[in-house]
């Protein structure tokens, strides 16, 4: 079964750099047939794809983020991050650590809820 754990940054002030980082059990994030997406939701909203890791380490962003976002990867850990920087309320959302296998959507962690404010 596989498993997917955002951690908790909680609050985060305008400015600041938001990061995440997704802790992978049950599957390698070096898997040839999988990629790994960060997906954000803010209240009200719909979902928004921010962007995905390939298992090379290839990524592809977002282009609404693209100059603000770094996903990345520790494969020692099994684990992949997000880094968000200037951050401003507009960025407050549930955010959420996905897997794809074989293109399609699989696996969700159960989401971390960040809220950017001072």
């Amino acid at each position: 079964q596989v498993q997917l754990q955002e951690s908790d940054p909680g609050l985060v002030k305008p400015s600041q750099t938001l990061s995440l980082t997704c802790t992978v059990s049950g599957a390698s994030i070096t898997s040839i047939s999988d990629a790994w997406n960060w997906i954000r939701q803010p209240p009200g909203k719909g979902l928004e794809w921010m962007g995905v890791m390939e298992y090379d380490g290839r990524t592809t962003y977002n282009p609404s983020v693209k100059s603000r976002i770094t996903i990345s990867r520790d494969t020692s850990k099994n684990q992949f991050s997000l880094q968000l920087t200037s951050v401003t309320p507009e960025d407050t959302a549930m955010y959420y650590c996905t897997r794809q296998s074989y293109r399609i959507p699989c696996d969700w962690g159960q989401g971390a809820q960040v809220a950017v404010s001072s």
